[in-house]
């Protein structure tokens, strides 16, 4: 049977992309050798790298103004370190809207003073705030614009006169935004783009170069943007790989405007039962509902190994709820296709019938 992958991560990837993957584990471009036993400093490999770099210029509309394209290992939570390590010269400010920017807060801790500029924690993060000054004094502004855990997304960004950088891990590529107000984004390939193992961050060279302290090599950005083809170490060579296929499937579908109009489509759709399904309520408030988590609990516990049992038949699987939150996530990444949704909708509408 096949499976209806709502999982938060790793994410499902276009049946096209793992097939030419995994032909490329075999056989790369015919050379007779695995894509993962060649050199990463090879011609072919760093062919390979400058288009994953180009695409997502490309689909960010980020080409030719300043930016660079990395593709570095740790996740996101390198990230947490790293952009504090090379931004955070006196004071840094933070958007706390769940788990993720909540450990970015406390790793930014260790280089210097942090302004926790608004928060939802007191209400588990079901929200993202409004109306919340922003200090001119600080060295950047740090917010996430998906929250996987409990299915919150910014639908605009503050207008900052500081460097405004965020955490779009889950949903980069996901919808159209002006990726120009942003002077730092970064995004761990396994949420929506590609498999664990590569995090892609686009940092505004203009930026950079701030900071007194000395920062290792391993963790400064410009290193990386100054190595170019030589590369400062090893990269992940198949998530790369992967991830560049990935936005080749992406760009062939018509970009970042044609996936953001499907991606409304099944968020409308799944939204749409949980909120007329007696059986069913949302977690998190109607205005801030991500279109890539939808998060939702039952009315009654009661029901829960029944509506278990429902959708495990249905052949859906990954839609157990984050503890943080409880009940059920339903993971709409870019590659989850419209039908899978229907499929889960369904299930929902018979666990009404059997009430």
């Amino acid at each position: 049977m096949k499976k209806h992958n709502f999982s938060a991560g790793p994410c499902i990837l276009p049946q096209e992309v793992l097939l030419k993957a995994s032909e490329a584990v075999q056989d790369f471009n015919g050379m007779g050798l695995s894509l993962i036993e060649i050199s990463h400093r090879s011609k072919e490999f760093v062919s390979v790298l400058e288009k994953a770099r180009a695409l997502a210029l490309e689909l960010l509309d980020l080409e030719n103004k300043g930016y660079q394209a990395l593709y570095l290992s740790g996740g996101a939570s390198m990230e947490f370190v790293r952009v504090a390590y090379n931004l955070l010269e006196n004071k840094g400010g933070y958007l706390n809207t769940g788990t993720w920017s909540n450990n970015a807060i406390k790793e930014a801790k260790i280089f210097g003073e942090v302004v926790e500029v608004a928060s939802s924690k007191a209400e588990n993060f079901n929200h993202i705030p409004k109306m919340y000054g922003i200090p001119n004094d600080l060295d950047y502004l740090h917010v996430t614009s998906n929250n996987t855990i409990f299915g919150t997304q910014m639908k605009s960004f503050p207008n900052t006169k500081v460097p405004l950088v965020c955490d779009m891990s889950s949903d980069i590529f996901s919808r159209v935004i002006d990726f120009s107000q942003f002077d730092l984004i970064y995004a761990g390939a396994q949420k929506n783009m590609g498999p664990a193992g590569t995090t892609l961050v686009i940092v505004k060279e203009a930026l950079l170069g701030k900071v007194s302290r000395q920062i290792p090599k391993i963790l400064d950005y410009s290193a990386y943007i100054n190595a170019k083809d030589t590369m400062y170490n090893t990269p992940c060579v198949f998530a790369i790989y992967v991830s560049m296929l990935n936005l080749e499937w992406l760009k062939k579908l018509g970009g970042i405007k044609a996936i953001e109009e499907i991606n409304e489509k099944k968020a409308q759709l799944i939204y749409s039962e949980i909120d007329l399904n007696p059986v069913f309520q949302g977690f998190a408030k109607k205005e801030d509902r991500s279109i890539m988590n939808a998060t939702f609990t039952l009315t009654d516990e009661k029901l829960k190994d029944s509506f278990d049992a429902l959708w495990k038949e249905a052949g859906i699987s990954g839609i157990n709820g984050h503890r943080s939150v409880g009940g059920y996530r339903a993971s709409m990444y870019n590659a989850l296709p419209i039908d899978s949704v229907g499929v889960l909708v369904d299930v929902m509408s018979e666990m009404e019938r059997k009430g």
